[in-house]
């Protein structure tokens, strides 16, 4: 998927949220109608029988399969972090990188566990973005390029796309944009992230105030994007556009990639009907930005590392529903007398 030379950047990125298509209603069709001759009662198996029926319709496979899931990590790096606003170095982004590389990540295990595919993209992770505080991350055209990026991450067949992201200081950056879109005051949106102290919080509320009084009132979801985003947010805006006209079901992390999703609901809010969000993090702003969106998370285990691993095991239970869906006899095909009507 390219962006043409003709128009500008952004514009062609709006013109692929205009053209995206609806849920195939025909294959959420088939699947009601299998589920309801499955050994089992009606709705017996609650919220993953749902989730049967939202591959469905967003996958177009009736019965709902998940061959091919894939976690895509990106990684960068932002200029902020030199302002105090997070707990580690910048230094930690190759490292983690290299982490990722060798297999010693939580989200390693996970996929491990799960047997899901893992592809880290390196977002230029050893030169960051300048400062959101003083300076735009990206102009119109860097960051169109970085979301068309993002959309290249689908290639090779992916099926089910798992929402991942790693770089210090990034969940300043994703406050600031969740801040721009849907207003309110900073201290709304910030919290510690990796772990800062009470002076880092502070420095963080700092940071993102001065960010977002630089958009000077602007409400444009793209240019809230390039001006207080990061690559990665970018990256991952773009994969969900590009899963949408693909017609690849996407599961979201937490909050940085919730944020991500956020400027496509910005622009669409029936945008992100074929992205599952997988759970809510500590992160104590992302419970707020699901709520805005009026989005429910499968699950709430505390977690805030990012990476993928909430989206990973969350992946572990869409497998499991398809699984199910596809796998389990019907009546008929059981000898089992069904309940009279």
């Amino acid at each position: 998927m390219s962006l043409s030379e003709t128009a500008l950047p952004f514009d062609d990125i709006r013109n692929l949220i205009k053209s995206m298509p609806g849920p195939d209603e025909e294959a959420v069709g088939r699947v009601r109608a299998r589920d309801a001759e499955l050994t089992k009662p009606a709705g017996s198996l609650g919220r993953l029988e749902e989730i049967a029926e939202w591959l469905a319709a967003w996958s177009g496979n009736a019965p709902p399969k998940v061959r091919r899931p894939l976690v895509a990590i990106f990684a960068t790096a932002h200029g902020v972090a030199d302002e105090g606003v997070s707990a580690f170095p910048s230094a930690v982004n190759r490292q983690m990188v290299e982490n990722f590389a060798a297999g010693g990540a939580a989200i390693n295990q996970l996929c491990r566990a799960y047997d899901i595919g893992l592809k880290v993209f390196d977002l230029a992770v050893d030169m960051p973005t300048p400062s959101i505080t003083v300076e735009d991350a990206m102009d119109e055209a860097n960051c169109a390029a970085t979301m068309a990026y993002g959309m290249e991450a689908l290639a090779g067949g992916i099926d089910l796309a798992c929402l991942g992201e790693m770089g210090i200081g990034n969940t300043t950056v994703a406050a600031a944009v969740v801040n721009g879109l849907f207003g309110g005051r900073a201290e709304d949106w910030v919290g510690r992230g990796t772990g800062v102290d009470e002076d880092g919080l502070a420095r963080k509320r700092e940071a993102v105030e001065k960010a977002v009084a630089r958009l000077n009132g602007e409400k444009d979801p793209l240019e809230v994007l390039r001006k207080v985003g990061g690559r990665e947010i970018a990256a991952m805006a773009g994969l969900i556009v590009a899963a949408r006209l693909q017609r690849v079901p996407v599961v979201v992390d937490g909050f940085v990639t919730t944020a991500a999703a956020a400027v496509v609901y910005a622009m669409d809010p029936a945008g992100l009907d074929h992205c599952l969000f997988s759970h809510v993090s500590a992160e104590q702003a992302h419970a707020r930005v699901l709520e805005h969106m009026g989005k429910k998370a499968l699950f709430d285990f505390g977690m805030r590392l990012g990476e993928g691993s909430g989206a990973a095991l969350a992946a572990g239970v869409v497998k499991a529903a398809a699984e199910m869906h596809s796998g389990m006899a019907t009546f008929a095909d059981a000898g089992v007398a069904e309940k009279p009507a």
